[in-house]
């Protein structure tokens, strides 16, 4: 066995009768542990909160979404259209158009986002039927339109599906500018159209959306030849980035190709600096924890003079005697950070396999905290723990060292 490691891990878990000194060093152990574990458990959590957004994003975004660089909309042709279908990879390409409007519902209103979709967006099976409430999952049937409803906006204009007497009202404004002079009709567009289903997703899309057959929103919205996006399902093993490659060389610099995670760009990115901002905070939380280390050291070389003086007199050098005091600081911090990546581990298997902390609310998507897993973030404690508690003992181990220097040096007087 190495020497320092031999003799630091006697000074550790020596049998005689435990001093404060010793007191000490477990006890910065135990804090070692906890942050560690804190910061393992936090960082699953993160991982879990993203990954449970991207699931239900993903559920309804497109996975490829095609949108104007400048503008709200942009002129679809017949010819793009067909050049995007004949692409390898490309399997449905439904057209949008998505704007806000104002729902009337017998005494009940609400402001929505209406999006109008070709008649394929069905097909794409972005709302699988477990997820339809109430109704069917339906646009147009024997020539009548039908609208489909988040859970959310059926509330808010208690909307009864199954009533064929009330149809939804749904009014665009034309033009907010004109003058107040002139007909009120002309500043805005009105059609009703029947509620056919209610989906319920996520809160976001089933508070604020409306889904319509694209023609309906054309002639409400009066958008003519032009849509706000145009969105893709690929074919099935298709390599998503090659596709998004490839549609973005087809359809030019003008539009902009979007994949799952770049729809939500600024989503992710806040969650991504949030895990960076908890990840900085416990680790100068283990910064300070780790203080215990250098005084535990300060006074462990101080009350093993009269042992570094017997090893100074058997020829060992300063060198050795440091390499001691690293160890003992290692040993304590690598105790430590196995114990916390240990505890930490264990809790977030039972928070997968049993929930043990709730969302605390009713309608939330999953009743546990969502977690997640990653072996990197395991390394990267690991790795940031041996970092500082290293450095926390390089000045205790130097001024053991300066012991053994100045016997030498009285030695040679």
């Amino acid at each position: 066995m190495n020497l320092p490691f031999f003799v630091a891990t006697r000074y550790l878990f020596s049998r005689k009768k435990k001093n404060f000194i010793n007191v000490i060093s477990f006890l910065s152990m135990v804090g070692v542990a906890f942050i560690t574990a804190a910061l393992v458990i936090v960082l699953s959590v993160f991982n879990g909160l993203e990954d449970l957004l991207r699931t239900l994003n993903n559920s309804f975004d497109p996975q490829i979404k095609i949108q104007a660089v400048k503008g709200k909309s942009f002129e679809v042709t017949p010819e793009l259209l067909n050049k995007i279908k004949s692409l390898k990879g490309v399997e449905i390409v439904t057209e949008v158009i998505e704007d806000y409007a104002y729902v009337r519902y017998r005494d009940a209103n609400q402001v929505v986002t209406i999006k109008g979709v070709s008649d394929n967006f069905i097909e794409q099976k972005r709302i699988p039927q477990e997820n339809i409430v109430e109704g069917d999952l339906k646009l147009r049937e024997n020539g009548v339109n039908y609208a489909i409803l988040g859970i959310g906006v059926r509330y808010t204009l208690s909307v009864a599906v199954s009533d064929a007497m009330f149809p939804l009202q749904i009014y665009y404004i034309k033009n907010s500018k004109a003058s107040a002079g002139v007909d009120p009709s002309k500043l805005y567009a009105h059609q009703n159209i029947l509620p056919g289903g209610v989906f319920s997703i996520v809160q976001n899309f089933d508070e604020n959306y409306v889904i319509v057959p694209l023609q309906f929103a054309v002639d409400l919205l009066n958008y003519g030849n032009r849509r706000t996006s145009l969105e893709l399902k690929l074919k099935k093993n298709v390599n998503e980035k090659r596709a998004e490659e490839r549609i973005q060389a087809a359809v030019g610099d003008d539009l902009m190709v979007l994949n799952h995670e770049e729809q939500h760009k600024d989503l992710y990115k806040l969650l991504k600096m949030e895990k960076l901002f908890a990840f900085l905070a416990l680790t100068l939380l283990l910064i300070i924890g780790s203080i215990n280390i250098f005084f535990s050291l300060m006074m462990l070389a101080l009350d093993k003079k009269k042992d570094i003086s017997i090893l100074s007199s058997v020829g060992a050098t300063p060198q050795l005697v440091r390499n001691i005091f690293l160890a003992e600081g290692s040993l304590i911090a690598f105790c430590g950070a196995i114990l916390g990546l240990i505890f930490g581990g264990a809790f977030c298997w039972l928070q997968m396999n049993y929930g043990i902390i709730s969302m605390g609310m009713e309608t939330s998507v999953t009743q546990g905290y969502p977690i997640k897993v990653r072996a990197i973030d395991f390394v990267a404690t690991l790795f940031v723990v041996s970092v500082i508690t290293f450095c926390i003992s390089i000045r205790p181990a130097i001024l053991a060292s300066r012991l053994v220097h100045k016997k030498e040096l009285l030695g040679k007087q």
